[in-house]
C-alpha cells in the first residue's frame, strides 16, 4: 500500500498557512468521504431491507405452502400429491427461510453496522473537533488582536499580564484543540479504507456462507482471495494501532514543554537572537492606510524566498511578492502606540512597509534578516558562511581592545618566523614591508559618529576655545553659486553619509579602509540603517556636502586639509577621506569620512585629485596651461571629468555643463 500522508504535530503550534493549506486537503477529503459514506449506507441498508425482505417473503412463502392443504377447493380431486409435494416444498422453503434469517442477521453486524459506527464515531468526531478548532483558533486570533493593540506609552502591566494570560491559555487550549484535530484526521486515513472494506468483506462472507452448502465449489474459488482480504485489513488495523501509539507519544511530548512558549514575548528580557538569519518566516502585523490619517493593522503570514519578502494570507495556497529585498533599509520605528515596529524602505525611497512583530526576538531577527538579504548574501555560495563571517567582523569591529592581544601575540609570533629568514648582516628597516596594526591607524573604541558631524570635534569641542563648526551650515543662507563661477572645477555627486571617525594617521589609505570596515561593522550591529543623502560638490578650492532639499551647506572641508582619500577595493560605490583639522592648541586632529556613491568612488577619488592639481597649478600659469591641455574642457572654459549618465535613464546624453549631477 502506498504511504499515507498526514499531518505533522509538530506544525500545530506555528499554525502557518502552509500547515493550514494542507489542513483544508485533509478537511476537503473528509467531506467527501462523509458524503460517500452516507451513499454507500443508504445502498447498503437497501441491501439489508431486501434480505429481511426475503427472509419475510420465504416465510409466508413457507406458510402459503401449508396453508393449501387448508384450503376448501370445490374441486379436491388429486390434491393429496400436490399436497405433500407443497409440503416438501414448504420445509425446504423454511430451511431457506433460515439461511436467510441467518444472512440478514451476518448482514446486519457486519456490513451494516460497522458502517454505521465508522460514520457515527469517527465522521461524527471529525466533525465535532473540527468545530472546536475553528471556535479556538476565533479565540486566539481575537486575543492576539487585543495584545497587539497594548498601549505603548501608557502601559499596564496588570492589563498586560491579564491579556497575556488569556493569549496564552487561548493559545493552548487552540494547540490542543489542533492536536486533537490532527490526531483525528491522520487517523481518519487509515479508517476510511478499513471503514470501505469492513462491510463489503461481510457481505461477501455472508453471502458465501449462506451459498457454501451448496455452492461449494463457488465458495473454495473466494477461499483465497478472502483470506488476502482478511489479511489486508489485519496488517492496515496493525499500522493504525501503531500509528495511534506514535501520534499519542508525540502529542505527549508537545504538550510537556514549558508554559512559557504559549506566552507572547515570553523571552524580552534576555531573548537569544540569531544575527545570521538568511531567511524568516511568521506571523507579522502589516500597517495599511484606510484614508488621510487613519490607519489599519492586520495579521499576514510573511516569508523570505530568495530577494523577496512575501506575504500570504490564512487559507491561500501559496503566497505573493509585497516587497523587493535587494538593496533596501531596513530600520527600528516608532509607530503610534504599538511596539516592536519596524520599516522597510526601497532603494529609492518611492515606497515603504511598517511591520509590527509578536516580541523582541522576532523583532531583531526579522531586522537582521532583511539587512542580510538586501546586501545579496543569499546569491554567495555558502550564504550561511557569509552571513556569520560579516556578523564576527561586526562584531570584532566593536571589540574592546583587550581582545586583540591574541592578534598582538600572532603578528609577534610570525615577525619572529620572519626575522630567522633575513641575514642577521642586512641592514633592512625594521617594519619594512609590514602593514600597519590597527591599534596604529585607529585607536580601539573610538566613537563612531553615523550623522554628519566631525568626530573628533564630538568629543573635543569643551576643550577648545573656538566655537564648533554646524554640521548642518554654519547659517541658514543657501548655496550661493556665484561664488564658484570663477573655479574651473566644479563637480557634483550623489552620496549617503555612512559615518565618521578619528584617526590617529594619515599616511596610508588603509586608514580609510579600516574606518570603512568599523563604520560598516558597527551600522550592522547596531541595527542602523538610515542615512542622510547629501550633494558632494567637489571644486578646485573645497568639498562640499549640500542638502539636495534646501541647497544648504551642511558641511565643507578645504581641499588642502584633505590629505587622504581612497575608493574601496571590492565595493566601488564605497569612497572615503581623511579630513586634516587645526586645534586652537596648535595640534591638528585626523577625522576619516565614509560616504556611499551612486556611481563608482573611483570617480570622486579623480574629482578631488584634479581640484588638488588644479589648485597648485593654479599658482604657475605655464603649470595650468599643460594641465588644462591634457583634460578636455567643457564650451565654458571649465574642466570636463566624467560621461555622467542618469541611473533612471540608461540612455541619456552625457552632461558637459559646468555643474554636473551624478543623481
Amino acid at each position: 500500500m502506498p504511504a499515507v500522508d498526514k499531518l505533522l504535530l509538530e506544525e500545530a503550534l506555528l499554525d502557518s498557512p502552509q500547515t493550514r493549506s494542507l489542513l483544508s486537503v485533509f478537511e476537503e477529503d473528509a467531506g467527501t468521504l462523509t458524503e460517500y459514506t452516507n451513499q454507500l449506507l443508504q445502498t447498503m441498508q437497501r441491501v439489508y431491507g431486501a434480505q429481511n425482505e426475503m427472509c419475510l417473503a420465504t416465510q409466508q412463502l413457507s406458510s402459503q405452502l401449508l396453508a393449501y392443504e387448508k384450503q376448501n377447493f370445490a374441486l379436491g380431486k388429486g390434491d393429496e400429491e400436490v399436497i405433500s409435494t407443497l409440503q416438501y416444498f414448504a420445509n425446504v422453503v423454511n430451511e431457506l427461510n433460515v439461511l436467510h434469517t441467518e444472512l440478514a442477521k451476518q448482514l446486519a453486524d457486519s456490513m451494516v453496522l460497522p458502517l454505521i459506527q465508522f460514520r457515527e464515531k469517527d465522521l461524527t468526531e471529525v466533525s465535532t473537533l473540527k468545530d472546536l478548532f475553528l471556535l479556538a483558533s476565533n479565540e486566539h486570533d481575537l486575543s492576539m488582536a487585543k495584545y497587539s493593540r497594548l498601549p505603548k506609552k501608557r502601559e499596564n502591566e496588570k492589563l498586560k499580564a491579564e491579556i497575556a494570560k488569556e493569549v496564552a491559555g487561548a493559545r493552548r487550549k487552540q494547540h490542543l484543540s489542533s492536536l486533537q484535530y490532527y490526531c483525528a484526521l491522520n487517523a481518519l486515513q487509515y479508517r476510511k479504507r478499513t471503514a470501505m472494506l469492513d462491510p463489503i468483506l461481510g457481505y461477501t462472507q455472508g453471502q458465501i456462507a449462506f451459498l457454501k452448502k451448496g455452492y461449494d465449489m463457488f465458495s473454495k474459488k473466494m477461499d483465497g482471495f478472502l483470506a488476502s482480504v482478511s489479511g489486508m485489513i489485519q496488517r492496515i488495523q496493525g499500522e493504525l494501532e501503531a500509528e495511534a501509539e506514535a501520534m499519542r507519544i508525540t502529542q505527549q511530548e508537545l504538550l510537556s514543554g514549558s508554559d512559557a512558549i504559549y506566552t507572547p514575548d515570553y523571552d524580552a528580557s534576555s531573548p537569544v537572537i540569531n544575527r545570521n538569519l538568511i531567511q524568516k518566516a511568521g506571523y507579522l502585523n502589516m500597517r495599511s492606510k484606510t484614508g488621510l490619517v487613519t490607519t489599519t493593522w492586520e495579521r499576514l503570514y510573511f516569508f523570505t524566498q530568495g530577494g523577496n519578502l512575501m506575504c500570504q494570507h490564512r487559507g491561500e495556497v501559496a503566497g505573493g511578492l509585497i516587497q523587493d529585498l535587494d538593496n533596501c533599509s531596513v530600520m527600528a520605528v516608532d509607530c503610534e502606540d504599538r511596539r516592536y515596529c519596524f520599516q522597510i524602505t526601497s532603494p529609492n525611497g518611492k515606497s515603504s512597509l511598517i511591520l509590527q512583530a509578536e516580541g523582541k526576538r522576532e523583532y531583531e531577527e526579522w531586522i537582521c534578516a532583511i539587512n542580510n538579504i538586501s546586501r545579496q548574501i543569499y546569491l554567495s555560495d555558502n550564504p550561511e558562511a557569509v552571513a556569520i563571517r560579516l556578523n564576527q567582523t561586526a562584531q570584532q569591529a566593536v571589540t574592546p581592545i583587550t581582545s586583540f592581544d591574541k592578534k598582538l601575540e600572532n603578528t609577534t609570533q610570525s615577525s619572529e618566523n620572519m626575522a630567522q629568514t633575513v641575514s642577521h648582516n642586512e641592514s633592512l628597516p625594521e617594519h619594512a614591508n609590514r602593514e600597519p596594526e590597527m591599534e596604529q591607524l585607529i585607536a580601539p573604541g573610538t566613537p563612531i559618529q553615523f550623522d554628519i558631524v566631525l568626530p573628533a570635534s564630538e568629543f573635543q569641542d569643551q576643550n577648545r576655545g573656538n566655537r564648533r563648526t554646524n554640521p548642518f551650515g554654519e547659517s541658514d543662507d543657501k548655496l550661493d553659486m556665484s561664488a564658484d563661477e570663477g573655479l574651473l572645477l566644479q563637480q557634483m555627486f550623489v552620496v549617503r553619509f555612512l559615518g565618521s571617525m578619528a584617526v590617529k594617521t594619515d599616511h596610508t589609505n588603509q586608514v580609510i579602509f579600516e574606518a570603512m570596515r568599523q563604520v560598516l561593522a558597527a551600522r550592522a550591529i547596531h541595527n542602523i540603517f538610515r542615512m542622510t543623502e547629501s550633494h558632494l560638490m567637489v571644486t578646485s578650492k573645497s568639498l562640499r556636502l549640500i542638502d539636495p532639499q534646501t541647497q544648504v551647506i551642511r558641511i565643507s572641508f578645504d581641499l588642502e586639509n584633505i590629505t587622504q582619500f581612497a575608493a574601496h577595493l571590492e565595493n566601488k560605490r564605497l569612497v572615503g577621506f581623511v579630513v586634516c583639522t587645526p586645534e586652537a592648541s596648535g595640534d591638528e586632529s585626523l577625522s576619516a569620512y565614509v560616504l556611499e556613491s551612486n556611481t563608482e568612488g573611483e570617480k570622486i577619488c579623480f574629482a578631488i585629485s584634479l581640484g588638488k592639481e588644479i589648485a597648485a597649478a593654479e599658482k604657475d600659469p605655464e603649470a595650468l596651461a599643460q594641465l588644462m591641455s591634457s583634460v578636455p574642457l567643457s564650451n565654458d572654459g571649465k574642466f570636463v571629468l566624467l560621461n555622467v549618465q542618469s541611473e533612471d535613464d540608461p540612455d541619456s546624453v552625457p552632461c558637459t555643463e559646468g555643474l554636473e549631477s551624478e543623481a
